[in-house]
């Protein structure tokens, strides 16, 4: 092959690569590396929480993979948990893992993604309040549009494929069709 040919093939798979990453709906396989960013990527609507079992603000105790709360948790309504990543909001990127479930009702309207409330705070630039456990200096937003990059699925129940919403169950059910797969950040 010759050196002009290599160079146009490496400049196809570059642009390939930057229309997958951009993707907004269903991003390819879930079982496939994303151009070597991560095994799935899209974009979703997020929402934040805080669960310190205080039983403050609504929570419920400690997150469900038995982590304690912590920047950089999140919620999936139907990842497996412990399945890591990272986000993308306005050029700001912050890595994440699933370690509770959730959002329940506001996935059926698209809120896929429960970011814990000191990375929201990072990400909009707003701060974390300990005393209501909600992010203040975000003019009352609480949902944001962001990006996501699966890099590692967890080993546990849950699908390994595009969020769906949590009263469809996706959470209890093992998938078994796609082995755990891990890339490089």
């Amino acid at each position: 092959m010759t050196a002009r040919l290599r160079s146009f093939a490496m400049l196809s798979a570059a642009a390939v690569s930057a229309l997958t990453i951009g993707a907004a709906a269903h991003p390819a396989s879930a079982d496939a590396d994303v151009n070597g960013q991560g095994v799935l990527a899209g974009s979703t609507t997020a929402s934040y929480f805080w669960d310190d079992s205080s039983g403050r603000a609504g929570d419920t105790g400690l997150p469900a993979a038995g982590k304690p709360m912590q920047k950089g948790l999140a919620a999936s309504p139907s990842w497996p948990l412990m399945t890591e990543g990272y986000v993308v909001y306005q050029g700001k990127k912050l890595p994440f893992f699933v370690g509770d479930r959730g959002p329940g009702d506001p996935s059926s309207r698209g809120v896929m993604l429960d970011l814990d409330a000191k990375t929201f705070a990072e990400l909009t630039g707003g701060r974390f309040n300990p005393d209501t456990l909600g992010v203040d200096g975000v003019k009352g937003e609480g949902h944001i549009k962001i990006q996501y990059v699966v890099t590692k699925w967890g080993d546990g129940v849950g699908r390994k494929a595009a969020p769906v919403a949590f009263d469809t169950g996706a959470w209890r059910q093992q998938d078994t069709g796609t082995a755990p797969l891990s890339v490089k950040k």
